[in-house]
């Protein structure tokens, strides 16, 4: 779907002359499950998108098409309250904007979005900041990147359910063209990084779909929590590599396995961010490997299909590493590909891959771009 053809049908819909936002899908490189103990990430926006069209009008109300799934919703601006479908992530950047005292206007929105749901690229941070965009647009409301990230994050939490933490919002509002973001979660500075030259990032759906409202994600994060009272600390950022051998025996079961994770995780994101300095796709690729093997193990979050399709991409030649992206249980397998290699390296996973679980996987190289904005058609 076109900016034009978005608007056009907008036009047809609603009768009135649209403003264009759109906002990005991202990318992890490294930091995975770190982002909710106030730790380290690596994201970067890419060029997959959600649209949104849009237009005040003078209802009180959203009035709200998906083009995407053929569904539509009403909702007064007054009494907006959780669905439990996709309605959610447009009603809960609206609710959290009316709750920090905003004016905000009635709207019609028309969406539109090609970033895959359950892969674990943050279709549902797209939505949520692409909205937001929209909705402060319309309102005539400044605010900054690291603003609307924060209003996404309290939508997913507040009014969606979902624990997560600040990276996703972050990334898609805050992406940098041509590279990635190492992003300190607890204070939100953002430090830009340029993306290794020769090699790109490819992303292969294990084409098992992943739904994170839920239990298992919002233990994770217990678990995490309830390390870090046991320490007698903030979070577990607070916790360095060299206080971990005397943190560990402090704790036991599964808040032992995450806060190893999240440690050594934090500190991977360091060591990446050197090695992608120096150019180093060896050493970036190592440290992807080592992700993988730590959610798998201390965070728990892979499943054995993941893992066999991480396994795969780390040994085809023209990789240098791989390991699953997101939250868990489902998604995306990010693999650091070789830039001349790409499409062959693709053939190669979607062919031993797709033996294995009788289908081929979705693959698609990606490119780092910029995060939210309003556009022309």
């Amino acid at each position: 779907m076109t900016l034009a053809a978005l608007a056009a049908d907008f036009r047809a819909r609603f009768g009135a002359e649209p403003r264009l936002f759109r906002a990005p899908g991202r990318i992890n490189i490294i930091g995975e499950h770190t982002d909710y103990s106030e730790g380290f990430v690596l994201p970067a926006a890419i060029d997959r998108w959600c649209l949104v069209a849009a237009a005040p009008n003078g209802l009180g109300r959203l009035r709200v098409v998906s083009q995407t799934l053929g569904e539509e919703m009403e909702a007064d601006l007054a009494a907006l309250t959780p669905r439990g479908d996709w309605s959610d992530y447009v009603a809960g950047p609206a609710k959290i904007l009316l709750e920090a005292g905003l004016a905000v206007v009635g709207a019609d929105l028309l969406i539109a979005s090609d970033v895959p749901v359950g892969a674990g690229v943050s279709s549902s941070a797209a939505l949520q900041v692409a909205v937001i965009h929209a909705l402060l647009a319309l309102s005539a409301i400044q605010a900054d990147g690291a603003q609307v990230a924060r209003w996404a994050q309290a939508s997913e939490n507040r009014f969606v359910g979902m624990p997560c933490g600040i990276m996703d919002g972050f990334a898609c509002a805050n992406g940098v063209e041509g590279g990635a973001l190492m992003l300190d979660c607890r204070s939100l500075r953002a430090t830009p990084a340029a993306l290794p030259d020769g090699a790109s990032f490819l992303l292969v759906n294990s084409m098992v779909r992943h739904r994170l409202v839920g239990g298992e994600y919002r233990q994770r994060r217990e678990d995490c929590e309830a390390a870090a009272r046991t320490l007698g600390v903030p979070a577990l950022r607070d916790v360095g590599e060299a206080d971990l051998a005397a943190a560990l025996p402090r704790l036991s079961g599964d808040p032992a396995k995450r806060c190893r994770h999240v440690v050594t995780e934090n500190a991977r994101v360091g060591r990446a961010l050197t090695a992608m300095a120096a150019g180093d796709l060896a050493a970036l690729g190592a440290l992807m490997n080592q992700s993988h093997a730590s959610l798998r193990d201390d965070m728990e979050v892979s499943l054995p299909v993941i893992d066999q399709l991480a396994a795969i991409a780390q040994a085809t030649p023209g990789v240098h590493g791989a390991r699953l992206m997101g939250g868990g249980f489902g998604g995306c397998v990010i693999a650091l590909v070789d830039a001349e290699a790409v499409d062959t390296v693709q053939a190669a996973i979607v062919a031993a891959y797709g033996a294995l679980i009788g289908e081929p996987p979705e693959t698609f190289a990606c490119r780092a771009v910029a995060g939210a904005s309003e556009v022309l058609a």
